[in-house]
């Protein structure tokens, strides 16, 4: 039986790549039985087995995941216009579910520049290759 309990971070989903108010937070977790990504109430928005993930990792940092058939991007922070976390969505995110150190460490320029979003999401793609995903 695996000690793992998984990861869960905020993450935004760019549900638009022109209008920023349509970048939502959503928190992100990964454990043993599969992803699952649950809006700012919370709901469960998709469950999927990482086995069944492909996608890949863009150069500026955006995570494009493709599940049963839906594209979905995802960003390590938002635009100005997006949405703040809610805040039970920070309580989750913050509790960690035992999640290990970063699979990815980001640099100095992406640290000042834009706040650790690329490590962030360099983080991800990790974790999902790790978990079965098939990404690139």
């Amino acid at each position: 039986m695996s000690t793992d309990t998984g990861h869960a971070a905020i993450v935004h989903w760019r549900r638009s790549i022109w209008n920023g108010a349509r970048c939502e937070p959503v928190l992100l977790t990964l454990r043993p039985d599969g992803l699952q990504m649950q809006d700012r109430s919370l709901h469960t928005v998709l469950r999927a087995d990482p086995h069944t993930v492909t996608g890949r990792l863009s150069r500026l940092g955006t995570l494009v995941l493709t599940i049963d058939g839906r594209r979905y991007a995802f960003v390590g922070r938002g635009a100005s216009l997006s949405p703040a976390p809610s805040p039970e969505q920070r309580a989750l995110a913050n509790a960690g579910h035992g999640s290990p150190l970063p699979a990815a460490a980001g640099g100095a320029v992406d640290q000042l520049f834009n706040g650790g979003a690329g490590a962030r999401m360099r983080d991800w793609h990790a974790r999902l290759a790790a978990a079965g995903a098939r990404l690139t």
